[in-house]
């Protein structure tokens, strides 16, 4: 199987899984629209909590992905150990929730497919948390999608140095 019959497969993961993950899942997938690469990927996002299973989500989530012409049709799900073995990346979104993942990883070979997605924000500087807005403002989901792009841009450019695409 040549590099551009395998889908790689991407899960992004933050604590609800209302705000923070499927606003950068939808975010990545309109970047990877605007380089036609979405038939190489197959994504999806995940909450290390339990808190709003089954649960649209957030509005001011929505709002804001709506600003980068992006439709959020996601319904909130729980991280499970299998998407260690179903996900080539998994992208989470905090320090909290990045140790949360890694508790479940039951091999050594799964803290491989884990990183911060923040790392991949050029203007992140030593601070690679994308900050939580649930209890903010719509400026704080703003912020959110902001780094979003950047860090989906440099996620990108990181598969294209790893010759992943």
């Amino acid at each position: 199987m040549s590099k551009t019959d395998y889908k790689l497969k991407v899960l992004f993961v933050c604590m609800g899984n209302i705000c923070r993950s499927p606003l950068a899942e939808g975010i990545f997938y309109a970047q990877l629209q605007k380089q036609n690469l979405t038939e190489r990927f197959i994504l999806d996002s995940a909450g290390t909590s339990d808190y709003h299973v089954g649960d649209c989500p957030d509005t001011r989530a929505l709002a804001v992905a709506q600003k980068y012409n992006v439709e959020l049709r996601h319904l909130a799900r729980q991280f499970q150990v299998d998407d260690f073995k179903e996900f080539d990346y998994i992208l989470v979104m905090d320090h909290l929730n990045y140790d949360a993942v890694l508790s479940y990883a039951k091999h050594e070979e799964y803290h491989n497919k884990v990183y911060l997605f923040r790392t991949f924000d050029e203007d992140s500087g030593e601070f690679y948390d994308v900050p939580d807005p649930y209890y903010g403002t719509e400026e704080d989901f703003a912020e959110v999608g902001e780094i979003a792009m950047r860090a989906s841009a440099g996620f990108i450019n990181f598969l294209e140095q790893e010759g992943k695409l």
